[in-house]
């Protein structure tokens, strides 16, 4: 392994090891912007900011006191022999100290508190941002890669906050009061000292070229390994049931062997920086003790001169090997947080009309005037007309791709209607407000999704503020209650997010019990009876039938026996109505529905 990550460090990526400096698309794109927007969120506690920035100041400049009065006590009272003058001195020196580590306590405490507060609102913003984002967002992207974006992401830019501001602040301020002083005890020494600078300006520069790449390419690798985590969890069951686990393992440890190869190098480059920087720190004392020899042999500076220009070489380059490491660690959290704000940049979901209307209640007519829709260039619905009534019943059948999800989305806002015009009790639908329309639906999906928690906590989710007895009553109306009852817990029964420990059937039947209570007026079913044993299929038709009555129905319907009495049957083709009408009229036209219908039968038949 040791041997494929010298050889191969981009065997994945197809990326030469001397091309990375070149490689731009995984460097931060806009990283003082980024920086700029990420200081905004410490902006919001002045108050805090501002004394964690007093005692910044007054630690920096009792780090710079200190060697300073070393020196003084060499020259003052050592070479001079008076031991009360230098005994006092050594207590001041003792305080000097204890002041600079009481600052240092306290500007990172503080600190602490302002970060902490700045990732909450950050990881806030972030998940609010998520529920005001389009379904077509979502539709797009892997769910784990965006909860990387959440933790991973957000945790790098706390772990930043946390610990680097403070140190790349304090050690600006060092370096420039380390320089001021230096120029003010020895111009000439201080230009000697100077002199390694230009040599670490080139080794910085040739490090920070390969890690920024590298560090963008381990966080996009990171979300990709989460998502794949995350998609494969999901489906467990599949991955087994085809014995596919050889391949996942495989897919796995190829993802998983692109992070290792990213963050191997950029540790590896990383690493180089504290090396580079003792070199120059032994350079930088080796040109202080030859020159500054010359020079006091001169009679030009004292020996206390010489000791102060040593301990302040070290202050000078630890702060740029500090700012070095830091610069490593603000590159990794830029990084994060430019993904972050990637997904708050997002288009939102298109604001509602100025003019929108919100609606105490709903009739349930539902028109449909040449209806278009397209989720890319290529029309998936065209020229759609129909009319529900209030109460009605209306299915919706056809192969798949053939429009019918899309319809849904349509009535639901999911999507907006490109063309054509869709009508609520007259009011088109894109003058009502969406959070509004949405309060009057309610949906019975194909795969029933239950929250982790009671099943009274699920049920509860159509209408918050509904009492126990509603719930009980709106269960009872599902004929969910039984099966709830004998359960050891009943209603407090905690299920996990997957409804693990009871069955698809029972699932779906807490589902229609949460429709129940929200007392919608439009309601929209996706095959909520397939792949359920005939006992529970039965249950849930008994239980969808209450659901229906008096409520306009969209039915997406892959078993045509579950529809035989719905108002009007719609088959759909490549986006377009090609047959309508009721269930016997349909057989009677012998076309596409009918086909459909009999090849469903001879299925049935043993």
């Amino acid at each position: 392994m040791f041997t494929k990550l010298l050889k191969e460090p981009f065997q994945y990526e197809r990326i030469p090891l001397s091309k990375v400096k070149r490689d731009k698309k995984n460097r931060p794109k806009n990283m003082w912007k980024t920086i700029k927007r990420i200081w905004s969120y410490l902006t919001r506690e002045k108050g805090k900011l501002t004394l964690v920035i007093s005692m910044v100041l007054i630690s920096s400049a009792l780090s710079l006191l200190g060697p300073f009065m070393v020196g003084m006590a060499i020259d003052d009272f050592i070479v001079q022999q008076n031991v009360n003058g230098l005994g006092t001195l050594l207590l001041l020196l003792v305080g000097v100290y204890l002041m600079h580590s009481v600052s240092v306590f306290l500007q990172n405490y503080w600190m602490i508190g302002i970060a902490q507060n700045a990732v909450y609102k950050m990881r806030d913003e972030l998940f609010r941002q998520f529920h005001q984002l389009p379904i077509s967002f979502f539709d797009k992207r892997k769910h784990g890669e965006l909860m990387s974006r959440v933790t991973n992401d957000i945790d790098n830019v706390n772990i930043t906050l946390n610990q680097s501001v403070i140190q790349i602040f304090a050690s600006v301020l060092t370096l420039i009061g380390t320089v001021g002083v230096m120029l003010y005890l020895s111009p000439l020494l201080t230009v000697i000292t100077m002199t390694i600078i230009p040599v670490m300006f080139i080794c910085m520069r040739w490090i920070t070229k390969r890690t920024g790449p590298l560090f963008k390419l381990q966080q996009n690798r990171l979300g990709e390994v989460n998502g794949f985590v995350e998609e494969m969890v999901s489906g467990h069951h599949v991955i087994k049931t085809f014995s596919q686990e050889e391949r996942v393992n495989t897919d796995f440890r190829e993802k998983n062997d692109q992070l290792q190869l990213s963050g191997f190098w950029s540790m590896v480059f990383s690493g180089y920086i504290p090396k580079v920087m003792n070199m120059l720190n032994f350079l930088s004392f080796g040109l202080i003790a030859l020159f500054g020899g010359i020079l006091a042999f001169n009679g030009y500076i004292t020996v206390g001169v010489i000791v102060i220009f040593t301990e302040y070489a070290r202050q000078f380059t630890r702060p740029l090997n500090e700012l070095s490491n830091q610069f490593n660690v603000l590159l990794s959290a830029v990084a994060g947080a430019e993904r972050v704000f990637h997904i708050m940049d997002e288009t939102q979901e298109e604001a509602d009309e100025k003019d929108a209307k919100t609606l105490d209640h709903i009739q349930g007519r539902l028109e449909f005037k040449d209806v278009s829709f397209a989720y890319e260039k290529e029309l998936t619905l065209q020229n759609i007309n129909f009319t529900a009534q209030p109460g009605e019943t209306i299915a919706f059948v056809g192969h798949t791709g053939a429009g019918k999800s899309t319809i849904i989305n349509l009535v639901s806002r999911f999507y907006n209607y490109t063309g054509g015009e869709i009508l609520l009790d007259g009011i088109p639908l894109k003058q009502i407000k969406r959070n509004d329309l949405r309060s009057h639906m309610a949906f019975v999906l194909q795969d029933p999704f239950l929250f982790h928690g009671t099943i009274r906590e699920n049920i509860r989710y159509g209408d918050l503020k509904a009492t126990d007895e509603e719930i009980i009553k709106a269960a009872k109306n599902a004929n969910a209650h039984d099966f709830i009852m004998e359960l050891p817990k009943g209603y407090d029964t905690i299920l996990n997010t997957d409804g693990t420990g009871i069955s698809q059937g029972q699932r779906q039947l807490i589902t229609i019990a949460r429709a129940f209570l929200a007392k919608p007026s439009l309601l929209v079913l996706d095959e909520a009876t397939s792949n359920i044993d005939t006992i529970t299929e039965m249950k849930i038709q008994q239980g969808l039938k209450k659901l229906m009555n008096g409520r306009t129905s969209l039915v997406i319907a892959h078993r045509l026996n579950t529809i035989q009495e719905a108002d009007q049957i719609i088959m759909l083709e490549n986006g377009k109505i090609i047959e309508r009408g009721n269930h016997d009229a349909l057989v009677e036209q012998q076309g596409k529905y009918n086909q459909l219908y009999q090849n469903q039968l001879k299925r049935l038949m043993p």
